[in-house]
Parts: structure tokens; sequence; C-alpha cells
């Protein structure tokens, strides 16, 4: 399972191009996406699960041709969990899951059984008997993800999968998507650049409608390497300072001292040394790399 995004743009009828000549091979295990708002993932998402068209350029799925005619058997291998998911707030989590899997075409024994397996991996399973406008925005975006593996997709498009969630759910949420993953393919975009180091090690990073990477999570991150510096800043005049000219990726005192973590191709004019890159500098990095 592998999806081709060959020189795809999007332009909306108000000819804002969201989208511009943009090529990706996604692989089978989890991909990560990372980008800023508005740097065209949703768009991308919404490509990939057919609810909107692209304008030219192809995307393959399985080497099915992303078109019209082929959006009913394309449609069968996907699930989809978008940030923004509209549940039945009066029906019971259990009822609600069996709608939609009534809508799935999955006979009615297999998909309760997959409702009460996937109920306990997401910890829902003493929670199935409340109506959904009762539940957390955390445990609605749980049975978000629940309803988006029902059918046991070949290929899942998660967007912001943990958001609202406590750091132990964000980890078992973490792990049932690895094990997910094992012989299919899954679309990660998120914000939380932690979930994506603890998942997977090929990532796109998205900017403008473009990649501006896409490769393995080591081979960004060497990119970036001797050009992230850790700065010692005398006081918090300074330490603006320092924000004005340069990429800070973070600030904390140690001690009574003021540390600047800064992104630089060159050592700033100041004491500093450099230092280990996370996925987090290498983000900044790359996304700024022209500037």
């Amino acid at each position: 399972m592998g999806i081709t995004i060959d020189d795809l743009t999007v332009t909306f009828k108000n000819k804002v191009t969201v989208i511009n000549h943009a090529n990706l091979e996604i692989p089978k295990g989890i991909f990560g996406l990372l980008g800023e708002n508005g740097a065209g993932k949703t768009t991308l998402m919404r490509v990939l699960t057919t609810v909107l068209s692209l304008t030219s350029g192809s995307v393959t799925l399985d080497g099915i041709l992303y078109s019209e005619g082929n959006y009913e058997k394309i449609q069968r291998k996907i699930g989809y969990l978008p940030q923004e998911i509209d549940l039945y707030p009066s029906l019971t989590v259990q009822e609600c899951l069996e709608y939609m899997g009534d809508l799935s075409g999955i006979s009615k024994p297999i998909y309760k059984e997959r409702i009460g397996y996937y109920l306990e991996k997401t910890s829902l399973s003493q929670h199935r008997s409340k109506k959904i406008k009762q539940l957390s925005g955390g445990m609605k975006r749980r049975v978000g993800l629940v309803q988006a593996l029902l059918n046991e997709p070949e290929f899942l498009i998660v967007d912001e999968p943990t958001t609202g969630l406590d750091p132990e759910e964000r980890i078992r949420i973490r792990n049932l998507l690895v094990d997910f993953s094992e012989n299919r393919t899954v679309l990660f975009s998120t914000h939380v650049v932690e979930d994506l180091v603890a998942t997977c090690n090929q990532l796109a990073v998205m900017k403008k409608g473009e990649f501006v990477y896409s490769g393995k999570m080591k081979e960004l991150l060497e990119q970036a390497k001797g050009h992230v510096w850790i700065c010692k800043a005398e006081d918090e005049i300074m330490a603006r300072e320092l924000e004005k000219n340069y990429h800070v990726s973070s600030k904390q005192y140690v001690g009574d001292e003021l540390q600047i973590k800064l992104i630089s191709e060159m050592p700033p004019g100041i004491e500093c040394s450099s230092c280990e890159v996370t996925l987090e500098d290498a983000y900044i990095y790359i996304t700024n790399k022209e500037l």
C-alpha cells in the first residue's frame, strides 16, 4: 500500500492556490505530516479522502488513480479522523459506533467485535453507555478514532488525534496507531512534535502549499546539525534582542542564568555552543532556511 502524489495543485474558486505543484511518496507504516496553520495540510487530507477534487496533477492509492469513477473504490480503503468531527450528540457511544458500522457496510457481528476491541484499546469501554454530548473533547476524539478504524482501512488518515488527551492517553493512542500501521499506511498530521518522534521515522514538512522536506526524520535532524546553538543571555533586554534577530526554539532559566536555544546558519556573535538537535529545532530550521 503506497500513495503517490505527482505535481498536485489545488486552487479554490477565489483563485487562491493552496497546494502548489506538490510531489510526495507516502510509504507503508506511519508517515508524519508537519506544517503551520495554513500550510495546506488539511486541504491535502481532504483531497486524499476524496472530499475535495484536485485541480491538476495526479494522486494514486495502491495504483488506483484518484478520479470520480474510482472514488467509491478508494473510499472503501480509507479511514479518516478529521480535526473537527461531528458525532451524534443524542446517541450513546455504543449506539453512535454501531450506526457508523451499519453505514460502512460491515456485517453486524464483525463491527460489534471491532467496537468492543477498539473501545478497550482507547479506554472507552466504561463510557460506552454515555451520550456523545456528555463526553469531553478528548473522549470525543477517541470515539472519532474508533469510527475511523472500524473498517480496518488500508490507508488511515488522522488529523491531530491526540488533541485534548492527557499524557497517558496520548501514549496509548500513539501505541495503537503504531500497532495498526504494521501492514498499513497511516498519515499522522499533528502540531505535537513529540507524537511524531514517538511514532514514525519518516515525515514531510509543508509550507505555503509545498513540501519543503520529505524523507527520514534522521536525515532532517542531520540537515539542522550545526545550526542550533545554546546562548547565555545576560538579561531580558539581551534575550529580547536575540529573539528579534534569530529564530528561538526555547528560552529557560538554569539557576540564575538565562539560556536561549536559537537557530542560525552561523554562530551568533555572543558566547554560545552548538547543541543536540531536536525535531522541533529541525522543523524551525527547514521552514526558515531561506531566511
